[in-house]
């Protein structure tokens, strides 16, 4: 027991000494004597001159250092400079094994970080030099080599033992008045990080403490400065592997060109937990806000690898885009509506297996329109599910407004194809970017308006895997009828081919064409069968490149604007010789059953077959529609078949009949359609070569009879000289059956 008694006592005055020898250093030595030598070692182990301008100071309780004004130049310029640095730990929490920081204190830091022309830091700079220490010879390699002893295999998989977490504690943090200056040669930016400070206190692990930050960063291109404040407090465990953050409040506030010279406010707030170990996450009653806008959720992720867990839901509360636009100081977007834009919101849940963005619930307001639905996105492939479905929109409001006089200034067709022909033309298809999507989508829509037209209970389903881009299904209701439709682009080629399959079922063309274009030239139920395949990447390509035909079918309707009965009477009247008398002619022209097919070739439409039963008329034509000049050149014709006016110099005659009357259809139909159509003289004279022809036919007719008549007198004359009046009447019938 004596031993050990005596054993304690040499510890603790071997303790003593150290302690006395410690405080009679601190009080004897003067560490300003020692400012050259200091001085000196660091200019013989750097590029650095140091120049300490203020005292040196030290402590012995608590146990601490005092620098001040100290400054490092780099080749003749500041590098870094202090006005002050004081660290202090507690003395007897060392001898604890309890490091405790009493005091850490940083002010007036500056530091100046440039890069060169050639993208050199200075900082790369402040080492000097190390020459090449001499390589061994093979033989000394060899032997170090074997000298060495064995290491046994790491297995990763079996945790490190170090010693135990050391229980380290800070009293007080304060960083003030800190200042770092970076500026890059290469490229003009420059960044200036100022007054930049910390302060915290009562930092112990395992235990919540205080933090505060603020800073102000400017940056030259482009011109712009953040002005930050960030409180929270913070929490962390020993092994530095679970964190918390709680009653977090940021504030930014942005200025500079990215704003048009306007300041905005971004705040951040709420909590955060981290398990670095388990990899697990968790944001609770977190927000963000950019001027008008706000994001909130509260979140659970569990993985911090590329197959995260999400938990959660996730809400963008109702705002004005406009007025977001114009709080960042950006151009306004203007719409032939104004009131649109002004009411956006979105709400979700946030889910789905790991690696696997899932949206549920998912609620999309756009002003007066509603999408719901859900959908999910694949973190590892980038595939996409959607499947949204919406009630009302009316996208004409969100056009951008027609300018006063717009109409009347736009070129011409042919003007404008030459101006466009003129400038380059850009591909229509990221090839690339198609070819990486992994798409399957399936969206709806109760009611669209688009271009004045409305389409009801719209459908449409689209897929996308290796480039080839599919629209399984897009269908709905249009003006009294149906439609539907499915494509394809096949983009797994460098000459991408698209395929385009459509049906149309009885859409009334007399509203859809007032709808759409304003013009009102035809009407009816149309029916419609498209089938049309092109290739290429370009409009003009696609264009020369087409191929297919459109058959079309409209059961009945009319013509209007036009009346194609006058000019076939024009045509009768002129034959007749005659002059009408009818003013009251009408502006329309019903038909029946009017049907043919386009032939599609590039940038023409042929047809050879159109056919229209009218009233007394057959309407037959041929002829080309060139789809980049808008010019139409159409030869038709009326077939006389029956009676077709009751005005008597329209009477069809003998002479008329089966005949036919040509019209012509020539001109731009993006100008004038009702100009179009009018009565072809120049082809008349055919017709009138058909109505000679029957006169001619009709007359030898005539003369044929008349001769068989006096044939007929002569002969039955003779043969009652002959045989008498009894059998006259006998001998009459059989000379009626010989001359007919």
């Amino acid at each position: 027991m004596k031993v050990i008694r005596y054993a304690i006592y040499a510890v603790i005055t071997l303790l003593l000494l150290a302690v006395a020898a410690v405080a009679i250093a601190v009080a004897v030595i003067n560490p300003n004597d020692y400012k050259p030598q200091i001085e000196a070692a660091v200019e013989k182990q750097t590029n650095l001159d140091l120049i300490l301008e203020g005292d040196i100071g030290w402590s012995f309780i608590p146990l601490g250092l005092e620098l001040n004004k100290v400054e490092a130049t780099l080749d003749g310029k500041r590098f870094v400079a202090l006005e002050q640095l004081i660290a202090q730990i507690d003395f007897w929490s060392l001898l604890a094994m309890s490091p405790q920081v009493n005091t850490f204190l940083l002010d007036g830091l500056d530091a100046h970080l440039e890069v060169n022309e050639e993208g050199e830091g200075n900082w790369a700079r402040i080492m000097r030099e190390q020459s090449p220490a001499p390589q061994a010879s093979t033989s000394d390699r060899s032997e170090t080599s074997s000298e060495q002893p064995e290491q046994a295999p790491t297995n990763p998989d079996t945790p490190s033992t170090g010693g135990e977490a050391l229980n380290f504690n800070v009293e007080n943090v304060e960083i003030s008045n800190a200042n770092v200056h970076y500026n890059d040669l290469s490229t003009g930016q420059s960044v200036t990080l100022e007054d930049f400070t910390v302060t915290a206190s009562n930092i112990t692990l395992g235990s919540e403490f205080p933090l505060d930050i603020r800073f102000r960063v400017e940056t030259s291109q482009p011109q712009f400065a953040v002005d930050g404040s960030i409180s929270a407090r913070l929490k962390a465990n020993q092994a530095l592997n679970d964190f918390a953050v709680s009653g977090l409040s940021a504030v930014f506030d942005l200025s500079g060109e990215p704003f048009g010279g306007k300041s905005v406010t971004a705040e951040l707030a709420g909590s955060l937990i981290a398990n670095l170990e388990d990899e697990t996450a968790s944001l609770s009653d977190f927000t963000a806000s950019l001027a008008n806008l706000k994001l909130s959720t509260n979140l659970n992720v569990k993985g911090f690898g590329d197959k995260p867990a999400l938990d959660g839901r996730l809400e963008i509360a109702e705002f004005s885009l406009k007025d977001l636009l114009s709080n960042l100081g950006q151009a306004a977007i203007e719409t032939s509506d104004p009131e649109v834009l002004t009411a956006i919101a979105l709400s979700t849940n946030l889910g789905g297996k790991p690696g696997v963005a899932a949206l549920s619930d998912l609620s999309i307001t756009l002003d007066d329109t509603l999408f719901t639905g859900g959908g999910s996105y694949n973190l590892g492939n980038g595939g996409l599910v959607f499947n949204l479905e919406g009630d009302k929109l009316n996208a004409d409001r969100y056009l951008p407004p027609e300018a006063e006089g717009e109409a009347a200034a736009e070129p011409k067709p042919d003007t404008a194809s030459r101006n466009t022909a003129q400038q380059p033309e850009a591909d229509l298809l990221p090839l690339d970017a198609l070819r990486a999507l992994l798409l399957d989508i399936d969206f709806g829509l109760g009611e669209l308006i688009v271009s004045n037209l409305t389409i009801n209970d719209i459908k449409a389903s689209t897929t996308a895997r290796d480039g080839l881009l599919q629209i399984d299904e897009f269908s709905g209701k249009l003006y009294s009828g149906s439609f539907g439709a499915n494509a394809s682009i096949d983009a797994r080629t460098d000459n991408p081919k698209w395929k385009i399959r459509s049906e149309v079922a009885n859409v009334q063309t007399l509203p859809l064409l007032t709808d759409l274009a304003e013009v009102d030239m035809l009407s009816g139920g149309a029916n419609l069968n498209v089938a049309v395949d092109t290739n290429g990447n370009r409009v003009s390509a696609l264009r020369s490149n087409a191929k297919g035909e459109i058959r079309f079918n409209l059961a009945e309707g009319e013509f209007r604007q036009m009346n194609l009965t006058r000019m076939a009477c024009q045509g009768i009247a002129l034959a007749n010789q005659e002059s009408l008398t009818t003013t009251d002619w009408g502006t329309t022209t019903p038909f029946n059953d009017m049907h043919g097919t386009l032939k599609i070739d590039g940038n023409t439409l042929n047809n050879t077959d159109l056919v229209a039963a009218l009233a007394g008329m057959r309407l037959e034509g041929n002829g080309n529609v060139d789809l980049e000049q808008t010019e139409l050149d159409y030869e038709v014709g009326l077939r006389i078949v029956g009676e077709i006016h009751r005005d008597e110099a329209c009477r069809v005659t003998e002479y008329v009949e089966n005949v036919v009357i040509p019209v012509e259809c020539r001109g731009n139909f993006s100008e004038d359609p009702a100009g179009l159509c009018s009565f072809d003289g120049s082809r008349f004279r055919d017709t009138l070569k058909d109505i000679a022809a029957n006169a001619a036919k009709a007359k030898a007719k005539e003369e044929v009879d008349r001769a068989k008549e006096k044939a007929e007198e002569k002969v039955q004359e003779k043969l009652k000289e002959k045989l008498g009046e009894d059998t006259g009447g006998k001998v009459k019938d059989a000379l009626k059956g010989l001359f007919n």
